[in-house]
């Protein structure tokens, strides 16, 4: 054996034997946080669904009779908290619209969860923009 092969084989020996005492560092990390951090996302989060913009998606559940309506929206009222509701007359009928979704991605999730209860009929969509 020359000496460059075993100044290799002693420096793998070595590593080998070197990296089994070394030990992982271990700790915890604690989160202090001010509550009112809390609050300020809760009302951000009850802002953003109470945003009437017409550039956000809803899902329409019910179109009919007023009496239909008010039956699918409590209906919806009941099964879902997630979600805010609101009924709306357009000629000739009256409207379930639900949600207020950013992202079309953020609605298609939404419409799977709901066309469990209300598989006929619902759909996503964007209210036309008033003027």
């Amino acid at each position: 054996m020359n000496i460059k092969t075993l100044k290799i084989l002693c420096l793998s020996l070595g590593l080998t034997l070197s990296s089994s005492f070394v030990l992982a560092q271990e700790g915890t990390v604690e989160v202090n946080q001010d509550p009112e951090i809390t609050a300020l996302l809760k009302l951000k989060k009850q802002i953003n669904n109470e945003d009437e913009d017409s550039d956000r998606y809803k899902i329409q559940i019910y179109s009919g009779s007023r009496s239909g309506a008010e039956s699918a929206e409590n209906k919806f009222d009941s099964s879902f908290n997630s979600w805010p509701s609101k009924l709306v007359y357009e000629t000739p009928n009256y409207k379930i619209w639900v949600g207020n979704f950013r992202t079309r991605l953020e609605a298609d999730k939404a419409l799977k969860t709901i066309q469990k209860k209300f598989p006929i009929g619902t759909f996503i969509f964007k209210p036309k923009k008033k003027d």
